[in-house]
């Protein structure tokens, strides 16, 4: 990545930090200076090594508890007296037809996508504003643009999150506290694009399928990167991106577009 910033002096919090987007995310805005808690109901160890050498903190939370949250949020001001940036990542699929779902599964999705997403700002808002201002990304997907027919309650979370940036980045304006999305889609490397893949019954035949439904990923033949996300989430914590809130960056390559150009 050539994308630089200046985050030093900043504290972020980074949840679903362990793998994919959160990971490459918490890498990055560490590699620019930022204090970085990488928040996770799991770690991996493979993690470790990398992570103290940049000095990231791993801290336990299930986001889908408002106290852990909250807990989190107290622990980064204990540890700095601040917080800057607050990465809402943390996310789970739910590939079903409608009538197949159950009310675990509907909480499920909504408690981590969007419960989440929504506490993790609540209680961020108040250590942002003794600062004088921030900057929270709200990681959606390409079904927070658009309509899936074969996740349906996940297209739902996603789409309520793009609204719920908007809706705050509207309220917290007079604060300087800035709330963006980022739509990202097909991206590998991920828990969720690994566990779709061991799942199917001809994962390359599904890798295929994926990139062909993306016009550029198409062109370039290849999945997002977890690190081109988190470029653009860098953009949009840095002084760079001062003055845009509210809005919603598709990285999809284009599949949120419409119907692809048919394979020549």
């Amino acid at each position: 990545m050539n994308l630089t910033a200046d985050l030093s002096e900043r504290t972020a919090i980074v949840t679903g930090a362990s793998n994919g987007i959160g990971r490459a995310t918490a890498i990055l805005l560490a590699e620019q200076g930022a204090t970085v808690l990488a928040v996770d109901f799991r770690h991996l160890e493979e993690n470790t090594s990398r992570f103290e050498e940049l000095g990231i903190v791993e801290i336990s939370c299930d986001v889908r508890q408002e106290a852990e949250l909250a807990h989190t949020v107290d622990e980064a001001v204990r540890r700095t007296g601040r917080l800057d940036i607050l990465v809402n990542n943390a996310g789970i699929g739910m590939v079903k037809p409608v009538e197949e779902i159950t009310e675990e599964d509907w909480d499920a999705c909504m408690d981590t996508n969007l419960k989440g997403a929504f506490f993790g700002c609540r209680h961020a808002v108040e250590p942002m504003r003794g600062n004088g201002g921030g900057a929270i990304v709200n990681m959606s997907s390409n079904a927070g643009l658009l309509p899936r027919s074969h996740d349906p309650v996940y297209s739902i979370s996603k789409m309520a999150l793009v609204g719920l940036t908007r809706s705050l980045a509207l309220c917290l304006a007079p604060d300087r506290i800035r709330v963006n999305a980022v739509c990202p889609g097909p991206v590998g490397d991920t828990a969720m694009m690994n566990a779709d893949l061991d799942s199917a019954s001809d994962p390359g035949a599904l890798t295929e399928a994926m990139i062909a439904a993306s016009p550029l990923a198409a062109a370039w033949d290849r999945m997002i990167s977890p690190e081109e996300i988190a470029a653009s989430v860098l953009f949009l914590v840095s002084d760079q991106s001062a003055m845009i809130t509210g809005t919603s960056i598709g990285i999809d390559g284009g599949k949120s577009l419409g119907v692809p150009p048919a394979a020549s």
